[in-house]
């Protein structure tokens, strides 16, 4: 091959010329190459570079030692090359979301009637004779009433701009806690490269061009490079091609990798070509953002890859706008693309489901909004009928010119009330409520080891009915080791003495054993004196470099004699392989391979065994069948894992083998041992399993281990139980069992195997998939079920993306098992599975403990308001008050009770499933009792208050009159008996003791005294913008006297058994089944949440509001920073790119949450 390089020199020397002429090879070379695929590139690469390492030697980085990591000469290469970072959108400004706060329709509706408000108490008819105009007058004369009546309207417009100040402040914070997390995960993203020969591992945004970077199964490419040796090497570029069969990478075929894509299979070195904005996910990126409105539009109709949608700016050093986002930053996509985002839609698979809670509020919003809306027509409607009958009516007044602006104050007085009701009406706490309470769930999560990814998992995990869970790492310890040996026709019960056994025996099991396997996989000394040594990489190999070890010999001399690159050929491991195989080439020429991988399957394909001397016999399958009765059977009931390690010789008068054909190859075996190993169960676990028993949760184990291995450590578990009638089946039996006969699955035999299913053994990610799936789907039983899936694996991608809930591995989990999955266990332990139902569980309750308080402040309020409208012409509670109570209080509320740890209780109760309303009888039950407490002691103070009190009565007063002691006492008492119920609010299963735990929660302590306070203050000193008038001490003791009544009232009610109150009606219901039917039918068609199909018929606009739930996604991002701190390093090195790159996410995902989101929206909007 022609070599051009000869004038530059090699290594990593840095030469003191200008730039361009440093490196052997420009930016734009680079780029040109990168562009090219397989033949084409291999073409390119040998007519115009010569090899790959010619390239090197031009980029000045040694194929084996890498860069010298001198940091003037990595400087260098950042300003030539450029940085592996790609510039994020600018943050919204808090003038921004104050404009986005202001959007609330319920907001502009207050804003409207204040403004006309003002306006109309600013206005003074000239002249005019004002008795002519009636009784509707009385009161303007007094002129320092008159000068006071802007105060209501200036009183709501003041509560309006504090509500939005708070809302716009909520989601800056949000946004800036987002930011620099963003740059906290860019930073703790790392990649291994090779640096002046030593491996390490350096943050993804410190690769430069020319640094050697080791790739392996389960790795996302952070940046462009060129394949320098690998080994079986398979990629996922679906992300960047939407081709999704997976490439093989090979330095004859196609050496070009792609950042962004996916290691599928094997292992190999690269050198990195092109990072940041030079990458191929880089420059599809600038293309999408080099002009905002044409050039996007475009990229969008002719659907190019990555995700259009993505629409933010950014300054790239050639001058190009870079249009980039964060995942999950920012709200989904700009009106104007809406029209266009749906049309996107049609082309995608159908989108995942609401959650199950969100199904149930949109459901619970629409019914009470209805019921708001009418009840708030109906009180306009009597107040100006009322007026204008006794008016015109019953006073027969004639309607004169000079009074129409008195009128017209009444009315504009009347839509304020209207507006009040409207505004009680509707719960707007709660969109705060759902998310404060995932917020803080997910924040205290991150301390049980969950990082949430998606905020309604969180809320999901407390329906789950069935949990399918891996079995090593997540059930085990995964801390491997070798117990029993089968080695030289003896089976040793334990690790033998190295002169046991035959010297030639132990030489060739210690070669198998190092060259045959990753060389990541190392076993470190231990942190800590008197610790446990490290176990680094693949734990099965760490077992099997333990048992080297044991046999006092060691793997590293072996290795530095044999690295990586005199490998001739590699078979790594996968799910169909199940075994690994490595090709040494001899001095003679000939061959020797060695194998290693689970024992059923290596010994089907042995044809000898060494003997007791060491030397090859003849292993025929009576033989083998006689070694699985008697070795690996014990060894399988005692829950080892066995391994069978081989070797094969292949002499060089027969020549090179055709190493493509793998079975030919992988056959005539010669058995060197069987070994045992053992992975203990996590000591934590069968009591977490009996918790989800006892909580109505199935586990089931998935796992690759043979069936006897399986059986025993379920049986550890507890997952199996004596004397229950439970099934245990191998892939290949289950598969039998649900296909038919052209081998699809069939719904119905599914059914019938599933429900007694506890373990599936030796299955592949595809039968993990199919019970998934099949469980999901199933209409058999009672409820829907609701399922969680673990998994680590690459190939776990579509169980766990398919799965209710999928929780991958944060230790041993591959990026690509992270990508896919809802919630990250970063201690891979069982345990934290069980926190996170718990968790769940308690975001439902405590949702459900704030609908009960909200609930009965609107139906009272509602009530209080319409009534009193409709008898006295005026609302009892001002707008103010009402302002008050509603968006003040409901806030602390929902900060209040939306906070409330769990506890052990919530393991008790079998799972809501997704048909339970969310407003029990029990629920009602409370809150219509309270109410009905509530309604008397107001209407008792309303008519007859001033009696009682020997107070003047604040009925029927003018239109500007002051505030009366008597209606300020009504607000005292109806605010004093919120917070006592606040309290009971607490329990809403019925339980009496309303104050248990209560001092373990101080937010909400915290929230009552506050309030409190706060009351006393608006009471105090409130005045005509509160309408209140200040209290006596005496006064202020009934008032609470009152309120704690609500208590005792609570005893009462709990003492009324539910069951007996038959005519109550439950609210918020779930998808019924008729509904998951008519679902399955249109399911290839567009699909639209039932939910949402009711919003459209409803037409209900201020439920924007509720549009905050999913909006506010976010939130979760801005509370994974406390993750860190609670990290290991080697987790911490794991977490990858799942959160940054918006390019790593395949198209398909991504158009489907952006179409989703706007979708939405649109709903919101129509």
């Amino acid at each position: 091959m022609a070599n051009n390089t000869a004038d530059h020199p090699p290594g990593n020397s840095v030469a003191e010329d200008n730039l361009d002429g440093d490196f052997g090879v420009t930016v734009k070379d680079l780029r040109d190459l990168m562009e090219l695929r397989s033949g084409e590139a291999v073409t390119k690469i040998q007519e115009v570079y010569g090899d790959v390492q010619s390239i090197c030697r031009r980029m000045k980085t040694s194929p084996i030692e890498g860069l010298s990591g001198n940091p003037v000469d990595l400087e260098k290469r950042q300003t030539m090359f450029g940085k592996n970072f790609i510039p994020p959108k600018k943050p919204k400004t808090f003038l921004q979301l104050v404009w986005e706060a202001l959007q609330d329709v319920t907001l502009i509706i207050l804003e409207i009637a204040a403004i006309i408000s003002l306006g109309l108490s600013f206005y003074h008819p000239p002249g005019g004779n004002a008795e002519a105009c009636g009784q509707a007058a009385g009161g303007v004369e007094d002129e320092g009433e008159a000068q006071a009546g802007w105060i209501e309207g200036a009183a709501i417009l003041f509560s309006v701009i504090i509500v939005v100040l708070v809302t716009a402040f909520n989601d800056w914070s949000k946004e800036k806690q987002f930011r620099g997390l963003q740059n906290r995960i860019e930073k703790e993203q790392k990649f291994t490269v090779i640096r002046k020969g030593q491996v390490i591992q350096i943050p993804v945004a410190e690769i430069v061009v020319g640094d050697i970077a080791q790739i392996k199964y389960g790795d996302l490419l952070p940046a462009d490079g060129i394949l320098i040796q690998g080994n079986d090497l398979k990629l996922d570029e679906s992300t960047l091609t939407g081709e999704t069969d997976q490439v093989r990478k090979s330095l004859e075929k196609d050496p070009m990798l792609l950042s962004g894509t996916h290691v599928m299979e094997g292992s190999g070195r690269m050198v990195v070509s092109a990072v940041g904005l030079n990458s191929q996910t880089g420059i599809i990126l600038t293309l999408m953002g080099s002009s905002e409105h044409d050039e996007v539009k475009k990229v969008k109709k002719s659907k190019k890859q990555g995700p259009p949608e993505n629409r933010n700016k950014a300054k790239t050093q050639d001058g190009i706008a870079l249009e980039i986002q964060p995942l999950k930053s920012e709200e989904a996509a700009e009106s104007e693309e809406k029209e266009e985002v749906k049309q996107v839609k049609k082309v995608n698979v159908t989108k995942k489901e609401k959650s199950v809670l969100q199904g149930k509020l949109t459901r619970l919003a629409v019914q009470i909004g209805k019921a708001g809306l009418f009840m708030s027509a109906l009180t306009v409607i009597i107040l100006i009928l009322y007026f204008v009958i006794d008016t015109f009516g019953v006073q027969g007044r004639q309607w004169l010119a000079e009074c129409t602006p008195i009128y017209i104050q009444y009315f504009v007085k009347f839509f304020i009330i209207g507006v009040t009701v409207l505004v009680v009406a509707v719960p707007e706490g709660l969109p705060l409520a759902v998310t404060i309470s995932l917020a803080y769930s997910v924040k205290k999560m991150m301390k049980d080891n969950n990082l949430v990814r998606h905020l309604d998992a969180c809320e999901t995990m407390g329906n789950a009915t069935a949990i399918c869970s891996d079995k090593t790492g997540t059930l085990t310890m995964n801390r491997m080791t070798v117990v029993q040996a089968y080695i030289g026709d003896t089976h040793h019960k334990s690790i033998p003495e190295p002169d046991v056994l035959n010297p030639e025996t132990v030489d060739i099991l210690i070669n198998s054993i190092s060259v045959n396997s990753a060389y990541t996989t190392k076993i470190l000394p231990p942190e800590k004196e008197g610790g446990l040594p490290r176990h680094v990489g693949n734990k099965t190999e760490c077992a099997l470099l333990g048992l080297v070890l044991d046999l006092k010999r060691d793997y590293q001399p072996i290795r530095e004699e044999i690295p990586e690159e005199k490998l001739y050929k590699v078979y790594t491991f996968n799910s169909s392989r199940k075994s690994m195989s490595t090709v040494l080439q001899n001095a003679d020429g000939g061959f020797r391979m060695y194998s290693k991988g689970a024992s059923e399957i290596i010994l089907r394909k042995c044809s000898r065994i060494l003997d007791a001397q060491g030397q090859p016999r003849i292993f025929k399958p009576k033989d083998r069948d006689e070694m699985v009765r008697k070795v690996i059977e014990p060894m399988a009931c005692d829950g080892l894992r066995t391994i069978c390690v081989a070797f094969r010789d292949f002499p060089a008068k027969d020549g090179e083998p055709n190493w493509d054909k793998e079975n030919e190859i992988l056959s005539d075996l010669t058995c060197i041992a069987v070994v045992g190993i053992e992975d203990p169960v996590r000591p934590e676990v069968p009591e977490a399993i009996s918790k989800c028993q006892r909580a109505g949760i199935t586990v089931r184990m998935v796992t690759g281990d043979n069936i006897n291995t399986a059986r025993s450590i379920a049986t550890k578990c507890g997952i199996l139980l004596p004397g229950e009638d439970f099934l245990c089946l191998e892939g290949k039996e289950f598969n039998q069992q649900i296909r038919n006969d052209k081998g699809e699955v069939e719904q119905e035999r599914l059914d019938k195997v599933w429900p007694k299913l506890r373990v599936l053994a030796r299955s592949s990610p595809t039968d993990k998939h199919t019970l998934v799936k099949g469980i999901i789907d199933s209409t058999v039983g009672e409820t829907r079920q609701v399922v969680a899936v673990t998994g680590d694996g690459t190939n776990d991608g579509p169980a766990l993306k398919k799965a209710d809930v999928g929780f991958a591995m944060g230790i041993a989990g591959t990026d690509v098992a992270k990508e896919a999955s809802d919630i990250i266990l970063t201690d891979d332990n069982f345990t934290s599975i069980v926190k996170a139902v718990m968790w769940g569980r308690n975001v439902y309750d405590s949702i459900s403990k704030f609908l009960q308080f909200q609930l009965t402040v609107n139906v009272v309020a509602v009530i209080v308001a319409f009534t009193g409208a409709c008898i006295t012409q005026d609302s009892p509670l001002k707008a103010v008050q009402m302002l008050w109570v509603n968006l003040i209080m409901d806030t602390l509320a929902s900060l209040a009770l939306a906070t409330e740890p769990p506890t052990e209780s919530l393991l008790l109760r079998k799972p809501y499933g997704r048909e339970k309303p969310l407003i029990s009888r029990t629920m009602m039950k409370n809150i219509l009792g309270h109410a009905v407490y509530q309604l008397t002691i107001i209407f008792t103070l309303l008519f007859a208050g001033e009696k009682l009190f020997d107070i003047d009565s604040g009925r029927n007063t003018p239109l500007h009159a002051p505030p009366s002691e008597h209606y300020t006492i009504v607000f005292n008492v109806f605010v004093m008996m919120q917070l006592f119920n606040e309290i009971n609010a607490r329990k809403i299963h019925g339980e009496r003791n309303v104050f248990e735990g209560i001092y373990k929660n101080l937010i909400f302590c915290g929230v009552v005294l506050g309030t409190f306070a706060l009351q006393v203050v608006i009471v105090q000193l409130g005045g005509k913008p509160f309408s209140c008038h200040p209290l006596t001490l005496d006064q202020w003791l009934w008032c609470v006297f009152i309120g704690v009544g609500e208590l005792l009232w609570g005893q009462l009610i709990t003492s009324i058994p539910t069951h007996h109150l038959k005519f109550l009606k439950e609210a918020g219901h779930g998808i019924t089944k008729e509904e998951i039917h008519k679902e399955e039918l249109t399911e290839d068609t567009d699909e639209i949440d039932h939910a949402e199909m009711e919003l459209r018929r409803g037409q209900i606009l201020w439920f924007r509001g509720l549009n905050r739930i999913q909006t506010q996604i976010k939130v979760v991002n801005a509370f994974r920073s406390s993750l860190f701190e609670l990290e290991s390093p080697q987790s911490r090195s794991s977490i990858h790119n799942f959160t940054v790159h918006p390019e790593f996410v395949p198209q398909s995902e991504e158009e489907a949450r952006i179409s989703e989101e706007a979708e939405t929206d649109m709903d919101f909007l129509s």
